[in-house]
This record gives structure tokens, sequence and C-alpha cells, in this order.
């Protein structure tokens, strides 16, 4: 019910047949760009606060430009960015337009490489410098490096203080920009090394560049680049040069699909996108494995490549719950998986009555889980029907059918967004009250204390919403019990690799486990966990074990979630609230092929994800420990 800023969006085509060929099939030599907007719109979902493009040009003329950006910030920035590419091409008569040769020569953005990105900062950073993509230049074509990504590393420091031994000085500290240029000191070398080849063979002048431009190997520098960084991440990037790539984190943490044919090769952060974009069914659709890229170089010759050994299975599940579209075919099938296996839970909250109990769904990235849900009750009920009719000993009467065929799972729309709550409102009793009222209900959809209200939500992490919002609205209806049902489990630990989660206090059951210790004067354990991280931080982060999960030890499932209850229950709310949460077993169930859970367990995928989330229970510890005695601190 919060929303999360995570993961970016890339998108990449690379043109394999010259723009004329365009032309004459599709009636624009713009069939790369219109291609590149129509992936990033279907990605809109993965980044809202700024997007960028990037294209190339081959074979232009020294004194032309070949390698063109365009990057903004907002929610708008893709029509920016691509309403100022068409503003390039306004005064041109019909017949330039439709010159593929006079595009080639005279516009810009009429290319062959095209890259484009979404972004969503998890770091907190704003500004038009951060937006990808990235772009280094220089006066060579094969030493030009633009560069974007769907990515986080946790071991930035480390690739940095490598940086500056190197004698490198780096002019901003981020990850994007720090892999630039890392990667683009590696680009450096790979020209020198073809550089001297082509030396060798006795080549001058221009036949030395055209060698370079030529034999660039983009496999090198991401061999001798990516091997140090620890993250989740799909690398892209196009040279000057006309070469072009995407990498996956040897982890597999990070998504990447791609198609090939004849025509091109486009490469996506999710299926449906290239599915729909071109008209593809999935078999047309291959998935970028961990540690391996896929590169196209100038004359067009597409391969893949194992750069890095596979280092795990960890593809991610918030991925399939939450982040991506649902409108992949195997997505949809796991979300409501994920809502139908919840059936017995919800029963037992409910007291089994099915026939006093309505369902809904908040927010719009539950409903497949709600769909779900439904299926997993019409089974129940159908099951109930069938051991009734058993028991009967005699032929139903018209009447008996009729009654017991009557029998359904109550579904309702109950959820209304109105409103966006307009964020230049800062003072807190205003915005909580405007919070209030972001939603409408459907009132008369349930029977007044006699109903109970089953909702179901995509994940509940910070809990903020609920308490300001979401209980309060629900209880205008006022039914005999609330049930709030997450599809997912239990979020304990922070993310690293792209998920704005970084701080435990932000968790609600982090915060429901601490009180809960604190309740059972049981603070002891806090400050052993705390000395314990300490003395894991002083290890190689190789050998660092994830000492957090002992905060999680004493307390059952349904402990947490009552303590949970009772800290975000709104004051003066009468209704009583229940939490129900998808297990651990059932998320592996329903997504067996992604096995990233490090949110609900706490088992990171790298090195430096443990460090991480060892560091921020020592950075919790030492803000709070002067507060630890109070009793609602950690709720503050």
């Amino acid at each position: 019910m919060e929303p999360l800023k995570h993961e970016c969006g890339v998108a990449m085509i690379r043109l394999l047949r010259p723009l004329e060929y365009y032309q004459e099939k599709y009636g624009t030599w713009m069939y790369g760009i219109n291609k590149l907007y129509l992936m990033m719109e279907k990605q809109h979902n993965r980044g809202q606060e700024g997007a960028g493009l990037a294209a190339v040009k081959l074979d232009v003329r020294p004194g032309n430009e070949y390698m063109f950006r365009e990057r903004a910030e907002g929610a708008n920035a893709i029509k920016e960015i691509f309403s100022t590419v068409h503003g390039k091409f306004r005064g041109l008569s019909k017949e330039q337009f439709a010159d593929a040769n006079y595009a080639r020569e005279n516009l810009a953005f009429a290319g062959e490489l095209y890259m484009g990105h979404l972004r969503y900062s998890t770091t907190g950073k704003s500004g038009i410098s951060y937006v990808h993509p990235f772009l280094r230049r220089n006066n060579w074509k094969a030493k030009n490096l633009c560069l974007c990504g769907n990515f986080n590393m946790t071991n930035i420091d480390e690739i940095f203080e490598r940086l500056t031994q190197q004698g490198q000085y780096p002019r901003i500290y981020s990850d994007s920009y720090i892999m630039l240029e890392l990667m683009g000191h590696r680009l450096d070398r790979e020209v020198e090394r073809n550089y001297g080849l082509a030396k060798k063979q006795g080549l001058e002048d221009y036949d030395v560049t055209q060698f370079i431009d030529d034999n660039v190997d983009m496999s090198n520098v991401l061999s001798t680049t990516m091997q140090y960084f620890d993250g989740g991440y799909v690398v892209c990037g196009i040279t000057g040069s006309g070469e072009m790539f995407a990498m996956r984190d040897p982890w597999g943490i990070r998504p990447a699909y791609f198609h090939l044919d004849d025509e091109v090769m486009a490469l996506a952060s999710e299926r449906p996108v290239l599915q729909t974009t071109f008209d593809l069914q999935v078999s047309d659709i291959i998935e970028l494995m961990p540690g391996e890229a896929i590169l196209v170089n100038r004359a067009g010759k597409v391969r893949r490549k194992q750069i890095i050994e596979q280092k795990g299975d960890y593809k991610c599940s918030f991925e399939r719950i939450y982040f991506s579209r649902g409108s992949d075919t195997d997505i949809y099938k796991e979300r409501k998986k994920l809502g139908e296996q919840l059936t017995e839970p919800i029963l037992k909250a409910v007291d089994y009555d099915h026939k006093h109990t309505v369902f809904s769904y908040i927010p719009n990235t539950a409903e497949v889980a709600y769909y779900g849900m439904l299926t997993g009750f019409k089974h129940y009920i159908n099951q109930q029907k069938v051991e009734q009719l058993l028991t009967l000993g005699h032929q139903p009467t018209k009447e008996e059918l009729i009654t017991l065929l009557a029998e359904y799972v109550r579904s309702e729309k109950i959820a209304w967004k109105d409103i966006k709550l307009r964020t230049f409102i800062s003072e807190g009793s205003t915005r909580n009250d405007l919070a209030s009222h972001v939603y409408d209900v459907t009132y008369g959809s349930v029977e007044e204390r006699v109903d109970n209200l089953v909702v179901i939500d995509d994940s509940i992490v910070r809990g903020t919403t609920l308490k300001e919002s979401i209980l309060k609205i629900l209880d205008r209806l006022k039914p005999r019990k609330i049930v709030i049902v997450s599809s997912a489990p239990q979020i304990r630990y922070p993310d690293y690799y792209g998920i704005d989660m970084a701080r435990l206090e932000e968790f609600c059951v982090f915060r429901a486990a601490i009180q809960l210790l604190k309740d059972r004067g049981m603070e002891e354990l806090i400050r052993s966990v705390y000395d314990e991280c300490k003395k894991e931080l002083q290890k190689p982060k190789e050998d660092m074990q994830n000492m957090v999960r002992r905060i999680y030890d004493p307390f059952t499932v349904d402990e947490i979630n009552h303590k949970i209850v009772e800290m975000l229950h709104p004051e003066g709310m009468t209704t009583p609230v229940e939490l129900v949460f998808q297990s651990i077993e059932g998320l592996h169930k329903a997504i067996p092929n992604h096995k990233g859970d490090w949110y609900f367990t706490g088992n990171y995928p790298t090195p430096g994800g443990t460090k991480l989330c060892l560091q921020a229970f020592v950075n919790y510890y030492e803000k709070y420990a002067s507060q630890l005695s109070q009793t609602n601190m950690v709720w503050q």
C-alpha cells in the first residue's frame, strides 16, 4: 500500500538493416526511435522520476555528430525527451522526411543504435546529472561510452578506492558515475590494445582508426570491469564506434530479456514489453542469463558470452510479486497462485464464515492476487456444496438446489482512489487528515457489523498508509472485522539492490519485533545483536553472517502480526483488525524459479548485502540507543 521506488527500466534497439529498409517496409526510417518510445512507455511503471535516451550513427564523416543524448526529469520525462527529438525534424519537407539517406546525413538521432532508460532514485539523489544515460566523451569514436542500467551496487566504496589508487579522480560519488569511469578506463585500454595491433600490421592514419572501430571487443571491457562489483545489475551501453552491449549480474538478481531476428536486436527489463512492442510470442524472447552479456559489434554481428561465471540463483521474487507488469504470462499465474493459496489462513481469520465475508483489494497492483484469492474461495465453496449434496441422503428438491447454488464468493469494489496528496503540504495533522481521504469507499457494499471485510495487498512494508489512511477508510463501512491480507511474506530486511528500503526501522515488522522484545523484558537481546553485528563487521565480508535474524527468533509470525495491529490501529477505531501474510513456503511454491527472497529471510545473495544489513542494525541501535527505554520510541 506504500508505493516503493524501485528498479529502473532499460530498453535497447540495434537496427540490423540500413535505414532505407525500414523506410520501404514500415513507411519510416524512424522505426527504431518509434519502437524505443513504445518500449519505454511500456516500462513507465519502472521509473517516473526521469528518463533518457541515446543514439549512435554509423559511418559518419569526421566533423559531424554521431552520438546523441536527451534526458529529462519528472513523471512526463518520456514525453519530453521524445518531443525534443521530434522537434529536431520540424521544418522538413515531406520529401526530405521520407528520405532515409537524407536523414542519415543530416538529422540527429537518425542512427542504428538506440538506448533508453527509466529512472527511479533509490539513493535520494536527484537532478538531471543523475539521470541516465551517462556519457563519456573523447575525440576517438571508440572511446566514447554511453552507459545506463538497472542497478545498485553494495561495494561502491571499494570501487571508488580502486579508481583513486589508479590515479583517477571521479567527479561524483555514485555507482553510476564510478562505473562509467571504471568501464571507460578499461575501454581506453581496449582501444589502445587495438591501436598496437594496427601499428604492428603496418597500418597508418585513418586505417588505424578503422581497424580499432572494427575490432573493439566489449567483452574484454566487461570482464575486466564487472568482476569487481557486488550488487544486482543489468548494465547497458553503446560506444561511438557502434558497439552495443548489455550484461546481467552473476547472481541473476535483476532481469533482462531480448529478441533477435534479421531486422533487429531488442532488449528490455520485462518480457511483455518486447511481446507488445514487436508482436511476439513468449518463445520469441530469450532471458539473459546470470553473468551473461549480449554483444552487437559495429558490423551488426550478435553474440552471447558468459562474462562472469554464475555465482548463484537469486532472481528477485519481488519482481514477480510487485515490480514487473502483471501482463507477463508467468507472472500473472504466479500472482494468482499467491492469492489462491491464502484461502485457508483467511478462512481461519473470518472463523470460516464465508457467507458473511466481502472480498476486495487495494491497490491496483494487488488485483491479480485478488483474482487468485477469489479462485481459492470458489474452489472452497464448491467443495462445501459437494459435501452438502452428498450428506442430503435424498434427491435434492428444486428449492434445496436453489438455496445451495446461491452460495457464492462475495466480491466488491470497495476502495476508489480519488486524489493524490500534494507534497507541498507538510504540516503533520493536516497532511495526515488529507491522507485519510486519498481513497473513498463504496458505501452499502458491506452490511454493518455483520460482514467481515477482507482486503488483499501485494505487500505491507512500512505500515504508514495502513495506520494513517487505509484502516480509517475501511472503518467507515463499519464491518464486523477487517482482515488485511499480504500476498507477500513479512518484509523483515532491507534491500540493497535497487529498491528504496535501506533502513530497518522503516519496516513495521521490525518495529513490532523490537517492541515485543521490550514488552517482554528482552532488551538485552537487542544489545547482544548489536555487539554481534559489530563483531561480524570486523570480518572479511565473505565470512559475515546475518546476525539481525536473531531479532525475530523469539516470536511466531502470529505474535508479530498481533503487535503490528496493536501499534498501527488508529486511535478511536473499534473494528477488530487481523493481518494475514503469505508464508515463505507459499512464496516458493507460487514462484519456484525466483529464489531471491532476502527481503523476507535475510538470505542475501551477495556478501555486500549481508554487510550492509549488519551496518543498518548498528546504525539503528546507535541512533536510538539512548531512547530504547522509552516505550514507543521505535514508532516515532
